[in-house]
């Protein structure tokens, strides 16, 4: 899971990293009004928390930018302001949940989850894809009874392909996805190619079809037939 922190408090954005990070979730952190354009137009995240107060603009303008690019990203308001006027203006520009600080950071963790699960699995904290299941609390898979060894990042990628079964994504995509911004930093992305190879053989090793494709040139696909 990736996450976009847009908030100017630095104390409380890297709080909140600090804890999304200790359950297994990257985060980014923008500080400013164009920090935070200039991510939402790069870059595609599992859930955006937006801050209102921001230095240079406001998190409502952040909303209409996510609309006018037509994003999926999951979008959580957290904000001192609690004003009932101020939640209608925000789900109205397309927010998901509405958190007024003071808050919990487990209460964020879970509405956070809630909301992945919502967009992108139903609901759901079990994955199923055929003889495939993934525990998305308990970070484990199995293939049929057969439970196998993966690591974090691998079931990440494993997550990744089936919740975009049958879309092709390509190579920076998924290093994007698995590595955040750290992924324009790096000289290319073979990583990408060593963790679907291991993937794969698990997968297989353990008797599952195989879903993943490569399509030459571009990346891969999880094949939904």
């Amino acid at each position: 899971m990736k996450i976009l922190i847009i908030e100017d408090e630095i104390e409380i954005a890297n709080s909140i990293k600090s804890y999304l990070k200790s359950n297994d979730i990257h985060c980014e952190i923008a500080g400013t009004h164009q920090t935070a354009l200039d991510k939402i137009t790069m870059y595609d995240y599992d859930c955006i928390l937006v801050d209102l107060m921001l230095p240079g603009g406001d998190g409502f303008s952040i909303l209409k930018e996510l609309k006018k690019l037509n994003k999926s990203d999951g979008i959580i308001i957290i904000s001192a302001k609690e004003t009932l006027e101020t939640k209608i203006d925000g789900f109205n520009l397309g927010a998901d949940d509405y958190l007024t600080k003071p808050f919990h950071l487990s209460e964020l963790l879970v509405r956070i989850q809630a909301l992945v699960r919502r967009k992108k699995f139903d609901g759901n904290n079990t994955i199923e894809f055929n003889e495939i299941e993934i525990d998305t609390l308990a970070k484990s898979v199995k293939i049929g009874k057969k439970k196998i060894e993966c690591t974090k990042k691998e079931i990440d990628l494993l997550l990744f392909l089936i919740g975009n079964k049958n879309k092709v994504l390509s190579k920076s995509a998924i290093a994007e996805h698995l590595s955040g911004d750290m992924a324009d930093m790096l000289d290319n992305h073979d990583f990408v190619y060593a963790h679907i190879k291991n993937l794969k053989k698990k997968l297989n090793d353990a008797g599952s079809n195989d879903y993943i494709k490569s399509i030459y040139g571009i990346g891969y696909k999880w094949n939904n037939e």
